[in-house]
């Protein structure tokens, strides 16, 4: 190892996979926005945090979990050029305090430190 690669390791780290507690959140604030479906929630993550990745097995996990907290629905939708329609998920109304809640762990990781969740 020389000095000059600790530096360039700062500089551009690596890209760090999601786990699934913070992808949970990260699925919150993109469906508090839009419905979305899991490829462009992979697409986003990449274009605005490319230090980060999302591994479709961890999307799906934090999916099916949102799902079986009735927090958030899927549905079938028909993309025009598209052949078979696309799974779209969206939030469920009454789920928006909470989801604005957990969304702000990801927009804002260091608002934990030091709070017990309740």
């Amino acid at each position: 190892m020389k000095i000059e690669q600790i530096y360039q390791f700062f500089k551009n780290p690596s890209p760090a996979y999601l786990r699934p507690e913070l992808a949970v959140c990260y699925v919150l604030s993109v469906l508090l926005e839009r419905e979305s479906y899991p490829t462009g929630l992979i697409e986003r993550l990449k274009i605005e945090n490319p230090r980060y990745l999302l591994s479709d097995t961890v999307l799906y996990s934090a999916l099916e979990f949102l799902e079986s907290e009735n927090a958030i629905t899927a549905y079938w939708q028909k993309a025009p050029g598209r052949g078979r329609p696309r799974r779209m998920f969206r939030l469920n109304p009454q789920w928006r305090p909470r989801a604005i809640e957990l969304a702000n762990f990801w927009q804002n990781p260091n608002s934990l430190i030091g709070k017990q969740a309740s």
